[in-house]
């Protein structure tokens, strides 16, 4: 495994002004001594091949950027120094961003844990930490962060179900838990990518749906229990109020009903207050009896 670690390299301001001066020297003997090239010693061939050759080793790095660098097939380190740059020319520099990136799956299809089809998209905010593994441990480390979190979200929506209801004994669910899913969903991906030396900073649900096959009888069957849910709230108020009109009216002391009366009573309040519809009253001009 290739572990990241500096490179060779000196500030290409001063790289510069060191050979500009090695320049000069090398034009002053080729032309103010008018030496001929037959002539030069060697002192003078090693001081134009070098000056020559070093003009080539310059190499710029923008800020959060890495250049990666090898010498015939051998990693020899990473520059992550922002600026001009100067190494020996010979090495062979790739450039790897190491800016925050974000990814959007695309919107997959997946059976949750109880079968239903499911639609299931996600959103990625990765970056690289480890520029040697980014480049030597995988062969292209961007379409191995898209191929590899699309595979943990498919993991992922395969393990928990869409509703809560849709499993009783289940804590966690992927519409009713949004920070866990995403919690759980941001370690799966790390687990897979950080061989490649990338770190998962964030990692969330963008879209969740049922699938299209499915979509109106789940959506029936929501309706239906939004419906109870409603009936068993209506329902737990009207028995409160009834009860607490027959207590009033008791202590009170307005009327007294017998039990065959009261049962009636209590009829007509459940009917009044659960029914869907406004209530039509009659109006009893005899006696009670």
């Amino acid at each position: 495994m290739n572990m990241e670690k500096q490179a060779f390299s000196f500030n290409g301001y001063v790289a510069a002004a060191v050979l500009m001066a090695l320049t000069a020297v090398c034009i002053f003997l080729l032309w103010v001594m008018d030496t001929p090239v037959s002539i030069f010693d060697s002192l003078e061939i090693l001081l134009t091949v070098i000056a020559a050759s070093g003009w080539l080793g310059f190499f710029m790095v923008q800020p959060n950027q890495a250049k990666v660098m090898t010498l015939f097939g051998s990693y020899v380190g990473t520059e992550k120094r922002s600026g001009l740059r100067w190494t020996i020319p010979l090495f062979k520099k790739r450039t790897v961003s190491l800016r925050i990136r974000n990814f959007e799956s695309a919107k997959i299809k997946v059976n949750d844990n109880q079968g239903n089809p499911i639609e299931i998209a996600a959103i990625v905010v990765w970056s690289v930490t480890d520029s040697a593994e980014a480049v030597f441990e995988v062969d292209d480390y961007e379409s191995y962060v898209t191929i590899q979190s699309e595979s943990a979200l498919r993991i992922l929506a395969s393990t928990f179900p869409y509703d809560p209801r849709d499993d009783d004994e289940a804590e966690i669910a992927l519409r009713s838990h949004p920070v866990e899913i995403a919690d759980q969903l941001a370690t799966g991906i790390q687990e897979r990518l950080g061989k490649a030396g990338i770190t998962v900073h964030e990692a969330r649900i963008s879209h969740l749906a049922y699938a299209q096959e499915i979509a109106s009888a789940m959506l029936q069957r929501q309706q239906a229990s939004a419906i109870i849910a409603a009936r068993n709230r209506i329902v737990e108020g009207a028995v409160g109020m009834v009860e607490m009109a027959l207590i009033r009216l008791s202590e009170k002391e307005i009327v007294e009903l017998d039990e065959e009366r009261k049962a009636a009573m209590v009829s007509n309040l459940l009917v009044v207050l659960c029914g869907d519809k406004a209530t039509q009253p009659i109006v009893n001009t005899g006696t009670l009896y």
